[in-house]
């Protein structure tokens, strides 16, 4: 390569396609898989493979799935780290250990996504820095990030260790009938909105003794901290003290994280989806009957639809389509909550009659989802004491301190209100059967607009509400998702929206990354079938052909 590189200097830049193909290295194969048309182009798109021999990382470190995408985690920050003066890129990720297209573990075989921009003199090839880049950077980068000979044994060590005690944790939940644990010591705050660091300091979380409990894991060995129990939880708290920081711990907690990170025994179940307002967004043939018994329009809201909605119908559509997707923990948060259809209060049931009143507010409908449903819920709430009526247990959030109060809370909610109860029923499941048709399938551009938004063919999908997207490579990876979903057939006019994330669901189990898709170059992250699901539900060109229960 490197000849042909020299001999290419100062040629017209479309000669640089020349290289695609697979070059053979000492140790490892470089396939060059998509060369960029003109410098101002995105970048070209390349795999490098590690052979097994020269990698010779122990198949211990890579033995199960959980193991291999930790071992992954930790091999592509360390390339990362090799490549940062070089013009080559990774995709590393950020506190988050996903399983991303970006390094992969084969049977021993360590495969690494690599981005560049092909050097370029104006619209002539620059022969010696692409050379530079291409035969000397990157032979370095994999001599000393990608072999287990000169990888930095002890931190590789910490990190795989780490994330397959997180994964066990996490585990553990279901048989101790927990939906969460946040270990005695874990650190939740983050420095700012935009540096998902851990805050230096920050209080560290302790259990309060009624619900602290202790859990034996492979590495760490006994660690005790909060099992959050079935049922419903309510957070309370003054404004400041911690209540939100919590419940987007547990929100992250459906993730691994890196070393350090504060949160790494901070988990939630898998089947976790947190659900808020979000005014404006299209709603396709959802039942939301159960929040919504009528409109003044006469619209049937078994049945309901809509290109524009409000907050409370956004809401409570998000709740249903959680359900749908076979979510058994639901977060929600007042402060992005529909107030109108979070509660009302005893005055305002004797001012506006039920018969004028549409909506039925959640927290009629929390305790009827749990018991009849199975499905649990935390939720933030301090502005209302009427959720005490249906809580399980309470927790109070002061100055970062979680103390249980549910026995206080239990006697200041056997003071009457004079509040009715408006529902006592929350009915099943109306599934939905998509159009196939729905999904761009022909040549469709996918790209993330960071994690707000997806551009899938001629539409954009807002995702801006999904707050459990964390990587714009989850984004890419849901795009990929549904035109492979569409074009293999899951999505095929007879399944259910439940039917499609299951038979995904299988395809990753089986495939890994090439369920999502087996063509694409570039970096993307395999979704969780909740935010396939809140993408589907987006699409502003989803139809959906009938209802099912």
């Amino acid at each position: 390569m490197s000849g042909q590189l020299r001999d290419m200097h100062g040629s017209g830049y479309g000669r640089y396609k020349s290289l695609m193909g697979v070059w053979r290295f000492d140790g490892f194969d470089l396939e060059v898989q998509k060369i960029q048309p003109d410098p101002f182009a995105p970048a070209s798109r390349c795999e490098v493979r590690v052979h097994p021999e020269h990698a010779a990382i122990d198949r211990h470190w890579w033995s199960n799935s959980v193991r291999a995408r930790a071992l992954a985690g930790f091999l592509v920050r360390a390339a990362d780290r090799v490549l940062r003066d070089s013009r080559l890129r990774v995709d590393p990720g950020r506190q988050e250990v996903l399983d991303r297209a970006a390094c992969q573990i084969v049977d021993g075989q360590v495969r690494l996504r690599l981005g560049i921009d092909m050097p370029g003199k104006g619209r002539s090839i620059d022969g010696r820095a692409a050379e530079q880049a291409l035969c000397r950077d990157l032979p370095n980068m994999v001599q000393a990030a990608l072999r287990w000979e000169t990888a930095d044994q002890d931190r590789l060590q910490e990190f795989v260790d780490s994330v397959e005690d997180t994964d066990a944790l996490r585990r553990v939940l279901d048989e101790r009938g927990w939906v969460a644990f946040v270990a005695d010591g874990a650190i939740l705050p983050r420095r700012s909105g935009v540096d998902e660091r851990p805050l230096s300091d920050a209080v560290p979380f302790r259990s309060p003794e009624s619900l602290r409990g202790e859990v034996d894991l492979p590495h760490r060995g006994r660690v005790s901290g909060m099992g959050v129990p079935e049922g419903i939880t309510l957070v309370v708290g003054g404004g400041f003290h911690g209540k939100s920081t919590l419940l987007r711990a547990l929100e992250d907690g459906i993730y691994d994280h890196v070393p350090g990170d504060g949160r790494e025994l901070v988990v939630s179940r898998p089947d976790t989806v947190k659900v808020r307002a979000e005014d404006g967004r299209r709603v396709h043939r959802v039942d939301v009957g159960a929040f919504v018994d009528h409109l003044p329009t006469g619209a049937d809201t078994t049945d309901f639809s809509t290109d524009n909605a409000s907050g409370s119908t956004s809401q409570a559509a998000g709740l249903v389509e959680s359900v749908e997707a076979g979510a058994k923990l639901l977060l929600l948060d007042e402060d992005t909550a529909a107030t109108n259809l979070m509660i009302r209060d005893a005055r305002m049931q004797t001012l506006v009659h039920k018969d004028s009143e549409p909506l039925t507010p959640f927290v009629d409908l929390i305790r009827p989802l749990y018991e009849q449903r199975g499905v649990s819920t935390v939720l933030v709430m301090g502005g209302s004491g009427d959720y005490m009526d249906v809580a399980d247990r309470v927790l109070m959030m002061d100055a970062y301190a979680a103390v249980e109060v549910t026995d206080r809370a239990r006697e200041i909610a056997g003071t009457p209100t004079g509040r009715s109860r408006e529902a006592s029923e929350f009915p099943a499941t109306r599934h939905r059967v998509v159009d196939p048709r729905s999904i761009p399938t022909e040549k469709p551009k996918v790209r993330s607009r960071g994690v707000d938004a997806l551009t899938l063919g001629e539409s954009t999908v807002e995702l801006r509400a999904v707050e459990q997207i964390v990587d714009p490579g989850q984004v890419t990876g849901i795009g990929l998702a549904l035109v492979t979903c569409a074009r293999s057939g899951l999505i095929d006019g007879t399944r259910t929206v439940a039917e499609i994330l299951d038979a995904f669901d299988g395809e990753v189990a089986e495939r890994g990354i090439h369920a999502v898709d087996a063509r694409y170059a570039g970096e993307f992250v395999v979704p969780r079938r909740f935010e396939l699901a809140a993408a589907l539900n987006r699409l502003r060109t989803l139809r959906v052909a009938r209802l099912q229960r």
